[in-house]
């Protein structure tokens, strides 16, 4: 072509000897991996494999789509972490991949210039579509047409139809690669990003109007014209220049006329469109090196970046500042996705991939008698069982959005004192004591918190409770003046602390459970377990279920095993 591609790893036609690839490997982190990388961010799923450039949820099962750089395409169950299927028909890197909306089907590009539709109920491509005569980049059904739009480095857009199996039009005008392309969620637009350093957004309505069925015949007759006198389906409707070097990404907003975009340049840019016009409203500085993906989340008002500086950038939309960042320390970011209906996101790395959340989605909750006590948008709350009626009790204080993931992680209740103990993770773990007056349920008065820092705090006593002291092994008892009345080293090392009857506690660590009695100092029972994220005691306190990510271990009060569920 006589183009140079940048710098950094646009792979074009090379071979990437500085960073040696693990091919065949395909397998979850081991928990020692995962202990040492001591990830910050809420991981749900990793994968350890050749790297991953494309990424596609789908939208009903919990399966994820990863493309690979060595030519095989991964079908995984992320929420039971196993390897589905694997299919291996591309000659080369597959940089994209698609789930359709509704079919058993998904559709692949590779460095071999062929689209592959697949069914994966059958285990098998069904169909290769061929036209482009270079790398493709990406590849997109449509959500409602029988459409694929596809992006190559052959500098054109080609828009196919899966079902008659054609090429059904060329969109043509960049002059470099064309790094990705997708359809509007709702309009009949294309976006798409190059090389040549512009974001282009595509009419497409002349083509839904070609291939839709003709109402009449003075339709089909103008379509019968417009075939022989040189129609066009597709035309240009904003060039977005902006951009210092080659652009990467650009994706549209599911609902609102905005566009981002990510370059070489390592800005984000976030665009905003009307009828007539398209213009920059915003850069988003950062990023360290080529920005390689950018999309706006499906649910929160946030755009996710990630780059070659291996890190994932989160950034508030509204005030137009960095929330998050995300590091790993040998691994360059390549490509994101993320969920069209849930609060889940993927990007895909050098050396594998990971589905996380940015935010947890479970609030921190005490059920006391027929009341359920939980923290929602920065107020407590109370569920009545009987009445079926809900209140707020009182606000509570809530970070801004300096970081996301901040809300309530866990919530103790003393009825006799009615007084509530909210944990998060603000300053690397505190907590907040709140003694509820009788008379504010309902009202929502602001009430004065007493605050401590510690990872786990939970009453043990009318009007005692206890926090943990993790970096020395040890729990603090207080009383509900906020004054450390007691100190208790702790039998076995100690990551979180759960209620376990009263002066009593349920220790957690890596691989085990132990009870332990805080007046006697003496352990009363102890058992091996996966990592036990929550603990359900049984109403008479003489059983609990002890709840893993896969397993539910069911014990008596002395941790006697009774039965494991999977």
């Amino acid at each position: 072509m006589g183009i140079v591609a940048n710098a950094g790893e646009r792979e074009f036609k090379c071979v990437e000897a500085h960073y040696p690839l693990i091919y065949g490997l395909e397998r979850k982190l081991t928990v020692e991996e995962k202990v040492k990388k001591k990830k910050k961010m809420l991981t749900k799923f990793e994968t350890k494999s050749n790297r991953v450039k494309g990424l596609s949820f789908h939208t009903k099962r919990p399966w994820i789509l990863a493309s690979l750089h060595s030519g095989v395409i991964q079908l995984w169950d992320y929420r039971m972490g196993t390897l589905i299927d694997r299919f291996d028909e591309h000659d080369g890197p597959v940089r994209g991949v698609h789930f359709h909306m509704s079919q058993p089907l998904f559709v692949s590009g590779g460095d071999d210039y062929k689209i592959k539709v697949w069914n994966y109920k059958l285990h098998r491509c069904v169909f290769t579509l061929l036209g482009h005569l270079d790398y493709i980049r990406t590849v997109q059904f449509h959500h409602e047409n029988p459409w694929i739009v596809s992006a190559s480095d052959d500098q054109t857009i080609r828009i196919w139809n899966w079902q008659s199996r054609t090429c059904i039009s060329v969109l043509t005008g960049h002059n470099h690669y064309v790094m990705c392309a997708s359809f509007h969620p709702k309009e009949d637009l294309v976006v798409s990003a190059s090389l040549d350093q512009t974001v282009r957004v595509w009419d497409i309505g002349s083509l839904n109007k070609k291939t839709a069925s003709p109402a009449d015949d003075i339709l089909r007759f103008s379509q019968m014209n417009s075939e022989l006198f040189g129609g066009v389906d597709a035309v240009v409707k904003y060039v977005l220049e902006g951009h210092d070097r080659g652009v990467n990404w650009a994706a549209f907003h599911p609902t609102l006329p905005l566009i981002v975009s990510g370059a070489d340049d390592r800005q984000v840019k976030l665009w905003r469109m009307n009828e007539t016009k398209a213009w920059e409203v915003d850069t988003f500085r950062g990023h360290m090196n080529n920005v390689s993906c950018v999309l706006f989340h499906s649910k929160l008002d946030i755009i996710v970046s990630n780059s070659e500086d291996k890190s994932i950038r989160v950034w508030d939309v509204t005030k137009r500042t960095g929330l998050q960042t995300f590091r790993r320390e040998h691994d360059r970011f390549w490509i994101l996705a993320v969920h069209p209906e849930m609060n889940v996101l993927a990007a895909g790395h050098d050396s594998g991939m990971i589905v996380f959340k940015l935010e947890r989605e479970r609030p921190a909750f005490a059920v006391s008698g027929e009341s359920l006590f939980y923290a929602k948008d920065r107020f407590l709350r109370c569920y009545d069982f009987s009445t079926q009626r809900e209140a707020q009790v009182i606000p509570i204080r809530r970070p801004g959005s300096a970081s996301l993931n901040q809300s309530p992680r866990t919530l103790s209740y003393s009825p006799t004192e009615n007084a509530v103990l909210i944990c998060s993770d603000v300053d690397g773990g505190s907590y907040e004591l709140y003694v509820i007056p009788k008379d504010s349920f309902g009202r929502g008065d602001m009430q004065e918190a007493k605050k401590g820092l510690g990872s786990s705090a939970i009453f043990v006593a009318r009007n005692r409770f206890a926090v943990l002291d993790k970096g020395n092994n040890q729990v603090l008892i207080k009383n509900l003046k906020n004054e450390v009345v007691k100190k208790s080293g702790l039998p076995v090392p100690t990551d979180a602390i759960f209620y376990a009857g009263t002066g009593n506690l349920l220790c957690r660590s890596e691989d085990r459970v132990v009870i332990f009695d805080l007046q006697q100092r003496l352990v009363l029972g102890d058992l091996q377990t996966p990592l036990v994220k929550y603990v359900v005691w049984s109403n008479d306190m003489e059983n609990v279920a002890l709840l893993s990510k896969h397993t539910i271990v069911i014990t008596n009060k002395k941790l006697v095993h009774r039965c494991t569920l999977h």
